[in-house]
């Protein structure tokens, strides 16, 4: 699934793109991909409104039209934005698609069709997508080991639980969760009643600084975003523990351990992220 440093990438390219330009035409194929106000009238209310500008919301992405109404989408596991000239070959679960003023065509994929979208009108309040119980941005400065301690630090449930919870921080899944426990020094399945102050302070500094490295590493061209179908981003060799089950870790060279978490896969160093409750 993109987390927030693939879904910002995905931002950072379409939006200079569609900035200004309008919808000519919105074709869906599958009904179920919107999720409101129904097929009919996402393409009615669409037709011949402006793109006024693009933002990231956790894993949701918004399209805000000069009208104010607003597209909402979430790519869930395997959904994907493409920006293609009208001849370039459709991919084959090609749900969507945007015919736009310039020419150039919007599309929607996604293999396993749990992708959403939502047109919200304006002032229209959102009770559909979800939007509204995400707990805050990474990169908000109200993230701070106060605001974390205060949410997370009565909790029974593994650290990494608690990361990959929407409530609390928007945008964090599995891959950056790993990640940023790593570099924390912490194991993943950890109660996270058991961390101390200094950890939280830890987590709190670290959190934003890998999430904004790897937007840093994702920085694609459109041309190279479109080459490789939206699928590929530059961050995976600069992903430390995540991926690499069965590998040395880069500090101390000790074998990487893998544990299911809450259900989720993980990899973690046994020596540099000591389970400290045992």
């Amino acid at each position: 699934m993109p987390e927030l440093p693939e879904v910002e990438t995905i931002k950072r390219i379409i939006e200079p793109q569609l900035q200004g330009l309008s919808i000519r035409s919105a074709i869906v194929k599958r009904s179920d991909i919107i999720a409101y106000p129904g097929k009919e009238a996402f393409c009615r209310l669409l037709t011949g409104q402006t793109v006024r500008c693009m933002e990231r919301r956790g894993k949701f992405l918004l399209i805000h039209l000069e009208s104010k109404d607003r597209i909402i989408l979430h790519l869930r596991m395997t959904g994907c934005l493409l920006i293609t000239p009208a001849a370039f070959p459709e991919e084959k679960h090609t749900h969507i698609i945007f015919q736009m003023s310039d020419g150039m065509e919007l599309r929607f994929s996604d293999t396993r069709r749990f992708g959403r979208f939502w047109l919200l009108c304006k002032e229209e309040i959102d009770i559909y997508s979800g939007i509204s119980k995400l707990g805050i941005e990474p990169f908000d400065t109200a993230l701070t080991a106060e605001y974390l301690s205060s949410r997370i630090k009565t909790r029974k449930k593994s650290i990494k639980q608690c990361l990959l919870d929407q409530s609390i921080i928007a945008g964090i899944g599995n891959i950056y969760s790993d990640e940023i426990l790593f570099t924390a020094g912490i194991n993943p399945a950890r109660p996270a009643n058991s961390l101390k102050d200094n950890e939280w302070e830890r987590l709190a500094k670290i959190i934003p600084e890998r999430l904004s490295y790897f937007i840093q590493k994702n920085v694609l061209t459109p041309e190279e975003y479109l080459e490789t179908k939206g699928k590929e981003y530059r961050n995976t060799p600069f992903l430390q523990v995540y991926g690499h089950r069965g590998e040395h870790c880069p500090n101390c060279g000790t074998l990487f351990c893998h544990i299911v978490v809450g259900g989720r896969s993980s990899v973690y160093c046994p020596d540099c992220q000591k389970d400290l409750t045992c």
